[in-house]
């Protein structure tokens, strides 16, 4: 159940770490772990924020500015009211955030122990000062380790052209980011300037040891021609790799995230000006959510999410209108509006400088996401519903689970004729 006012905007805490250049960023700031362990007793609640905007910040920047330049912050009354709800309502306020793209104040509460969750939101949603409330909610990432001896390395990019695509053009001047789990920088297939930051913990460690977000990074940037290991489908591209997800109790790829810990990453991609969003992850529709990636669309930036098992869009971020979405094609669904691309015995890079093969919607969607970085970097301006037409329509119309053929794609942009088709 979740209420939102018809006024205003919303959004959340922020926090920041990475190996970036340019203005630095507010140490990390991260939910509790009984946040992420138990998020059905926790409610995300905005307030209007009417602090007067000064200079463009960045997602998770702190109340000070460097070099003199002051950054948005959370205006007095919110906090003010930040405070006599929480008191009013006996929640414990956790974490909270100021997100000018949305104009609001965030905050995290814990509600009390035996106290009804539905009830709390209702009440809350009637209270003037609330721009909207919603739950806590978790997502999981699209994918399952797929463990078998090598066959067919990267048959994947055979079947849909990406060598000879590479040959006309390898995704440079895109800016791509990839929301989910952190990943193995130092990994010897990678390239070494990647944007990163965590918006789930401070673990250096972990961060290096995640599964899922170097399997999702090598598929679409990993070095070719260096004489190890694989090629990604777009390995010119920028990457900012967000860590929104962490690894569950259990050993093996899949992650978890949450409501709180997506809003910022979302945030942060938007204020770096990315071109494309990979999103390989599904979850319950969620309305601060999805006032962010409306605001990326609006923007300009394609947004790649993954559908969930059933194949349809009715889970976030594919709910969305102007999110593309992909399925794995062997998942044998024909929900319209679904692009597919090959999704199992998908090869890609494995933390500690390892490789292994995957499988899931994870992996379509991350080639799909090369794909279009492809597209972008011959079109700049391609939006997101006509980077899917074009896929679709380079796709063998007899199949209905074939992958489009990237070169088939490139040949319909006028500037991109070159490209060999098949």
């Amino acid at each position: 159940m979740i209420f939102i006012r018809a006024l205003g905007y919303s959004v959340l805490l922020g926090l920041a770490v990475g190996c970036t250049t340019g203005a630095p960023t507010r140490p990390p700031v991260q939910l509790p772990t009984s946040a992420r362990e138990s998020p059905g007793r926790h409610l995300v609640v905005t307030i209007n924020n009417e602090t007067p905007p000064g200079p463009p910040a960045r997602a998770a920047s702190t109340p000070r500015g460097y070099d003199a330049v002051a950054l948005y912050t959370s205006g007095g009354a919110a906090r003010r009211a930040a405070r006599a709800l929480a008191t009013e309502y006996h929640l414990q306020a956790i974490s909270s955030w100021p997100i000018q793209l949305l104009g609001v104040h965030c905050v995290a509460y814990r509600i009390p122990d035996g106290a009804d969750a539905d009830a709390l939101m209702a009440r809350l949603a009637r209270d003037r000062r609330v721009e909207s409330v919603q739950a806590l909610l978790s997502f999981e990432t699209a994918a399952d380790a797929y463990n078998d001896p090598y066959a067919n390395l990267q048959h994947n990019l055979r079947q849909m052209a990406v060598l000879d695509a590479q040959t006309f053009d390898r995704g440079a001047r895109v800016r791509v980011a990839i929301i989910d789990t952190g990943f193995d920088a130092a990994h010897p297939d990678l390239p070494r300037e990647v944007v990163m930051r965590n918006f789930v913990d401070v673990d250096a460690a972990a961060f290096q040891a995640d599964t899922h977000g170097t399997a999702i990074v090598g598929v679409i940037a990993a070095v070719p021609n260096n004489g190890v290991g694989i090629a990604g489908i777009a390995p010119d591209v920028r990457v900012f790799a967000y860590k929104a997800c962490w690894g569950g109790a259990a050993a093996g790829i899949k992650a978890a995230c949450n409501s709180f810990t997506l809003a910022q990453a979302l945030a942060a991609a938007i204020d770096d000006r990315v071109d494309v969003i990979n999103l390989s992850l599904a979850g319950p529709s969620d309305p601060l959510l999805t006032r962010l990636v409306e605001r990326a669309l609006a923007r300009g930036i394609i947004v790649v999410g993954a559908v969930p098992l059933d194949g349809t869009r009715r889970t976030f971020p594919t709910d969305i209108e102007g999110v593309v979405a992909v399925d794995a094609a062997e998942n044998g669904h024909t929900s319209p509006q679904v692009l597919k691309a090959p999704g199992r015995d998908i090869v890609s890079l494995a933390p500690h400088g390892h490789y292994d093969f995957y499988s899931g919607s994870s992996l379509a969607t991350a080639e799909i996401t090369g794909l279009i970085a492809l597209l972008r970097a011959q079109s700049p301006h391609l939006a997101g519903r006509d980077a899917q037409a074009l896929l679709a329509a380079a796709a063998d119309r007899s199949d209905e689970g074939a992958a489009p053929n990237v070169c088939k794609a490139l040949a319909s942009l006028p500037q991109a004729g070159r490209c060999p088709t098949h």
